[in-house]
């Protein structure tokens, strides 16, 4: 069994295909959320919010996401994959377009829970397209690669989406990420093939009862509970990092781009190797290792004054490290534990916890963190970092479970 589970199996061209598409598709909808964070600092001046309510501009978009993803879950195994996400990416795209004309505060909050509404279930089908057309021993480098939408958001993205912010207004990146969505969804219309073996093995008749019986067995709800826990840690801090780079570390909103460009950069090297070694080694002790390493730099990171560019560059790249390091087994291992008739429903499911406990880490945030005035420094950003700390800890011991299940799975199969 132990040289089973080191065996490399290697992608066909068709799967290395659906890699690609399914991490173009991720970059556009992570580009989406993540520019709010750097764009966090020009919002802030220019609507006149304070932290509480950029919080909940931010977490706006996570709580429809998550509210959206628990209202299709019932039906996410009755439908062709390619359409389902085909339909929930024209929503998102007409979101996004809304998002870059509005002007003002409420309509700018309406706007993100349009787009999230839609966007919050493009993740849960495509991991459950992932799922449906690679192996167990060929998800980690599957997840490695699609996780590099979010270093290649950090890259390009957000470099360009704050580059077009300074020159055009934070309108710009908004717009610029639409038009790259409907690029991205002329290629899956096109080169996708249907996904419809999961409609053939339905028990529940009725979507409702779907849910139900999703919710109600035992190891799902310890996959959820650790996917809700480790979307608490890697949110709370997230949302005021420009903030906190700009008014405590006291790096200028044009150094800010190189910094995120740095970062985003270092996991383009990274993920593919961790997905590797997920695949080779053992993706808990992936996990472990990561986990550990992203408490001791956040007990250093949240704790910095005004500090060097090259300083602040080298600890958002060891952040990143440690964030991403911890994603990519982990979401190979949760995406082990549903059976194929239910996998639609438990992804759906798993997204909306994502999504809302991510809104919920957001808008818990806000009321910690404070600032006097608009250029005055953030307070209590190390507090945020000992509540990150805590609940990584306890996220480690549900994905311990979830770990020993899918190895249980896999003895008996």
């Amino acid at each position: 069994m132990k040289q089973q589970e080191q065996e490399t199996v290697p992608f066909s061209g068709y799967q290395k295909f659906v890699i690609f598409a399914m991490a173009i598709t991720q970059f556009t909808v992570i580009l989406d959320f993540m520019v709010m964070s750097p764009l966090g600092d020009i919002l802030m001046k220019s609507m006149d919010m304070k932290p509480s309510q950029f919080g909940i501009a931010v977490s706006a978009y996570a709580f429809s996401a998550g509210i959206s993803g628990l209202l299709t879950a019932g039906f996410a195994d009755r439908f062709d994959r390619k359409k389902l996400l085909l339909f929930f990416y024209t929503g998102f795209i007409l979101g996004t377009i809304l998002c870059g004309v509005v002007n003002t505060y409420p309509l700018l909050v309406a706007a993100r829970i349009i787009t999230g509404l839609f966007g919050g279930v493009i993740g849960s089908i495509s991991l459950a397209i992932i799922a449906d057309l690679f192996s167990i021993q060929q998800r980690g480098r599957a997840m490695g690669f699609i996780q590099m939408g979010f270093g290649a958001s950090q890259v390009l993205g957000i470099p360009i989406g704050l580059g077009l912010a300074n020159i055009w207004g934070w309108h710009a990146p908004f717009l610029w990420v639409a038009a790259m969505a409907l690029i991205v969804a002329a290629m899956i219309v096109v080169k996708l093939q249907p996904l419809t073996k999961h409609i053939a093995v339905q028990q529940d008749k009725s979507a409702l009862k779907h849910l139900f019986h999703t919710v109600a067995k035992k190891e799902y709800r310890i996959g959820f509970a650790a996917t809700a826990l480790l979307s608490i840690g890697g949110f709370m801090m997230m949302p005021f990092g420009s903030a906190f780079a700009i008014n405590n570390l006291k790096i200028t909103q044009h150094q800010l781009p190189f910094t995120f460009m740095v970062a985003g950069l270092s996991t383009l090297l990274i993920m593919p190797v961790i997905g590797k070694l997920s695949d080779k080694i053992d993706k808990f002790r992936i996990f472990t290792f990561a986990s550990l390493w992203m408490i001791i730099i956040v007990l250093i990171y949240t704790t910095l004054s005004a500090s060097p560019l090259w300083l602040v560059m080298v600890m958002n790249v060891c952040m990143m490290a440690g964030v991403m390091s911890r994603m990519v087994p982990s979401t190979a291992l949760v995406t082990g534990i549903p059976e194929l008739s239910d996998r639609g429903a438990f992804m759906s499911i798993n997204s909306s916890l994502q999504q809302i406990a991510g809104g919920i880490a957001a808008a818990f945030a806000g009321t910690i963190v404070v600032q006097k005035d608009k250029f005055s420094p953030l307070e209590h950003y190390n507090t945020l970092g000992y509540i990150v700390i805590g609940i990584t800890l306890i996220a480690a011991v549900f994905l311990y479970r979830v770990d020993r299940m899918v190895k249980a799975k896999r003895n008996l199969a």
